[in-house]
């Protein structure tokens, strides 16, 4: 049984940097045998946070709501991969991730972070391991940071100089921690359903 894993990318901007982190990423899962998805915020589009899709009377949430809500529940693990704003998260892929909130519950999340800067975007990565843990995911002690975004991969996802080699040689034991996480989850459901 693969893992279904989808791969969270957050930034509006018209010189998109990270989206070929979020690559790089899902071909690094895919090459191990993973389902994997991207869910790009700018292309899905969600309006800003008025309700939650919990807050929706059934079968009333707009379709695009209803759609990722049943590939969030699907999903066996996460991985958000997020740009640093002043030290702090990008809003598009905050305002996406807000519209749920169940639809999370008991699966493990990664956090892949980066930056133009030398510090790779951690502190930004430092502000989603709580948000996410208190949205009820695991979030695994790996992470992914990668400085220098501009120069660190090409426009497919493939790594490129000092930064893009440091991310490949990272990538296996992100991967490793995650993947243990998710099966330790699945079968964990499996034996037993989740106390809430």
């Amino acid at each position: 049984m693969s893992d279904r894993v989808l791969i969270f990318y957050g930034s509006y901007r018209a010189d998109r940097q990270g989206i070929k982190l979020a690559r790089f990423l899902v071909d690094g899962f895919a090459a191990r045998g993973a389902d994997v998805e991207l869910i790009d915020a700018k292309a899905i589009d969600l309006p800003m946070l008025d309700r939650m899709y919990k807050e929706y009377p059934p079968g009333t949430a707009p379709a695009k709501l209803e759609a990722l809500a049943g590939k969030i529940r699907a999903a066996d693990a996460f991985v958000f991969v997020t740009g640093e704003y002043n030290w702090g998260v990008q809003p598009g892929l905050k305002n996406l991730t807000d519209h749920f909130l169940e639809e999370w519950f008991w699966r493990p999340a990664a956090i892949a972070s980066y930056s133009a800067g030398r510090l790779a975007g951690v502190r930004a990565g430092t502000a989603w391991h709580g948000t996410l843990s208190e949205m009820g995911m695991v979030v695994i002690s790996s992470t992914l940071a990668v400085g220098g975004i501009g120069g660190a991969f090409d426009a497919e996802g493939v790594p490129t100089g000092e930064g893009g080699s440091a991310a490949a040689r990272a990538f296996p034991r992100f991967a490793d921690d995650l993947a243990w996480w998710t099966e330790a989850a699945r079968a964990q459901r499996a034996r037993r359903d989740p106390p809430y």
